[in-house]
């Protein structure tokens, strides 16, 4: 598929010079708000939300090629208090937070009052849509994949790129997400979801390690598993963090970048600790501790992950003579 000028422009601004994806996902709403106030019944006000949400982006952001944020608590209240960079790409989340359905039938909504044209008009480089996937759910697949193939429409329309979250989950009842027998089939769903989502059009796709790393601690399936992945993705993957502990995820970003990926988008397993404590330490916190392991991912990634733009050959003739006449951008 050929990338247009607009998406060219997006990719550039959120990778790195070594044109990897070394992103921090901050999007995070509910599950951040029961981080930052880990008693229950303890109230926390939408400015105490956006006050510590602005901190991380602060401190962090300098660390990163791009941040991902949400309309609702971060995006454009971290660019108008000058927390987010000029220079720093901007991802921004156009999903509800959360599912409508049941845990073996999950249902992804776009967020209400709020649209790819939005994330466009206020200067952001992508925008990023989760959505829970089982390529095996009937219907409720076909519906997750009508709605990827919209925003990938609008995107499009507007010329943003767009980058695509999976989030794998259990349609059997007997088969927790959890368990042994969903362990083994977790490497080969995540390579049917890299095929069949990457073929709907997004720029990127942001994959689960296709590895439960508990339960198969062989390095060797890891690489395999990443490779498969590689090899039936048609745009470029980076893997999330799903909250994993620091020095796991950070192995899962060398294996994962050695094996085809073009980077990571990492949250939790970066900040979640830092979160709970008082705003002075927790500052503290983010500037010494989490910035070090952003570092220390983002010269992982340089180093070892796979060029964005190896997926898009020709990419250099997308300005050649003519283009002004044929663009055409928002219509």
């Amino acid at each position: 598929m050929q990338l247009t000028i607009g998406k060219i422009r997006g990719l550039a601004a959120t990778s790195s010079q070594a044109d990897a994806f070394t992103i921090l996902a901050f999007d995070h709403r509910q599950s951040f708000a029961r981080i930052l106030t880990p008693r229950q019944g303890e109230a926390i006000s939408h400015a105490d939300i956006v006050a510590a949400k602005a901190t991380v982006v602060e401190v962090l952001a300098p660390h990163t090629s791009g941040v991902l944020l949400d309309p609702e608590y971060s995006a454009a209240q971290s660019i108008a208090s000058g927390a987010l960079p000029g220079r720093t790409g901007l991802l921004v989340a156009i999903e509800e937070t959360g599912y409508s359905g049941t845990a073996m039938a999950r249902k992804s909504r776009l967020l209400s009052n709020w649209s790819v044209a939005k994330v466009k008009r206020m200067g952001a480089d992508a925008v990023k849509l989760l959505i829970y996937y089982h390529p095996d759910a009937g219907e409720l697949t076909e519906c997750q994949e009508r709605l990827t193939e919209e925003v990938v429409q609008d995107c499009r329309r507007y010329d943003i790129a767009f980058f695509l979250e999976a989030v794998s989950y259990s349609i059997d009842p007997k088969l927790d997400k959890s368990s042994a027998g969903f362990a083994n089939r977790r490497p080969g769903l995540t390579r049917d979801i890299a095929s069949r989502l990457g073929a709907l059009g997004p720029d990127v796709l942001k994959l689960e390690f296709p590895v439960d790393i508990i339960k198969d601690p062989d390095e060797g399936n890891w690489a395999r598993a990443c490779e498969e992945v590689s090899k039936v993705a048609a745009c470029p993957w980076v893997v999330l963090s799903a909250g994993v502990d620091f020095d796991l995820f950070k192995r899962q970003v060398e294996i994962a970048c050695c094996s085809g990926a073009s980077g990571y988008i990492a949250g939790r397993t970066v900040w979640k600790e830092g979160i709970p404590m008082p705003p002075l330490q927790r500052k503290e916190w983010l500037r010494t501790v989490a910035s070090a392991r952003l570092d220390q991912l983002a010269e992982i990634a340089d180093r070892h992950a796979r060029s964005w733009r190896d997926l898009f050959p020709g990419i250099e003739n997308t300005a050649s003579l003519g283009w002004l006449d044929s663009y055409s951008g928002i219509s």
